[in-house]
């Protein structure tokens, strides 16, 4: 079946920038994180595993971390919400090309402000629903909804995902982060955790909020991007969903050298069941790119597809 979505949907993109003509870029895989969707607002609902931090901020200390079998600088970068070169500047030892399982990587936390910029201010954010999906190697995939209600862009959301077992027991705990590096204004978007085997079938979530810092107007990092001619098809079952469409800059934009597409699927129930973020780079000032790129459920059959762009110069 298919439907095509009419979308203008303006958004900001992120990291890089600069790029001669419009070019046509090929899509770089993530090897982490196999599905990723943006959802739409679904019915207001507060979930009763939610348990919110007093005042969610920014940490302002680098930490280490291990790096787990399967995992690459991508996927660390994403998964702590940082950009792939924030994260090599913060381990200029490191050949990403060749890191191995053991390694200790330094993750940069987002320091204060030191531009002479306006500071960004820390703020909350919503959470309207949280869905965890368990694979087929007793694995398990976490979908945290966030909606942005207020005015302004927001940058650097993370929560803390623990799941718990029947009696109450912590199990494992992650950093749930999402798609994209912001979150555009009465826009919504998963965060997503994994959690490798081995985790029991009847593992309960519990979601904490903990960072989120809201931009000034014109934040000059992210540029004025929309969606157009957006395709959605849904295969047979519902199991999978192909995407394509067009990203445009308008002509007094910077030109962007980084462009990101983030597609969330639904169910017919409203819950986030797949996501998946598109990567592709290269648009001048007045012109477009194309992308396109196939949606999986790990729950219900896909009903819809929501989008979210970001690009940066």
């Amino acid at each position: 079946m298919r439907r095509l979505l009419s979308l203008t949907f303006c958004l900001w993109i992120f990291l890089t920038a600069c790029a001669p003509q419009p070019t046509l870029s090929t899509p770089r895989p993530l090897t982490l994180l196999p599905y990723l969707t943006s959802t739409p607002a679904s019915p207001q609902w507060t979930p009763p595993n939610l348990f919110a931090a007093e005042t969610p901020l920014p940490t302002s200390t680098p930490f280490p971390y291990t790096v787990q079998k399967g995992e690459t600088i991508s996927s660390i970068a994403l998964k702590f919400g940082v950009s792939i070169d924030e994260l090599l500047a913060a381990n200029p030892q490191v050949n990403p090309n060749i890191m191995s399982v053991g390694t200790v990587l330094n993750i940069p936390a987002r320091s204060a402000n030191l531009s002479g910029e306006a500071t960004p201010t820390a703020v909350p954010f919503g959470v309207e629903q949280v869905h965890c999906y368990p694979t087929a190697n007793r694995g398990m995939w976490c979908f945290v909804l966030a909606h942005n209600d207020s005015p302004d862009l927001m940058e650097n959301l993370s929560v803390q995902v623990t799941l718990t077992g029947a009696g109450g027991e912590v199990i494992a705990a992650q950093i749930a982060v999402p798609p994209l590096n912001i979150l555009p204004p009465n826009t919504s978007l998963p965060l997503t955790a994994y959690f490798p085997p081995e985790i029991p079938l009847d593992a309960q979530p519990r979601v904490q909020v903990l960072t989120a810092i809201r931009l000034p107007p014109g934040d000059a990092r992210y540029l004025p991007a929309t969606l157009h001619d957006v395709l959605v098809e849904v295969g047979a079952g519902g199991h999978f969903a192909q995407v394509s469409g067009e990203v445009r800059l308008p002509p007094e934009s910077t030109a962007a050298t980084q462009v990101w597409v983030a597609a969330v699927a639904y169910d017919g129930m409203g819950r986030v069941v797949g996501v998946r973020r598109w990567e592709g780079s290269g648009i001048q000032p007045g012109g477009s790119l194309r992308f396109g790129m196939t949606v999986a459920s790990l729950g219900g059959g896909v009903t819809r597809v929501e989008f979210a762009v970001e690009a940066r110069p």
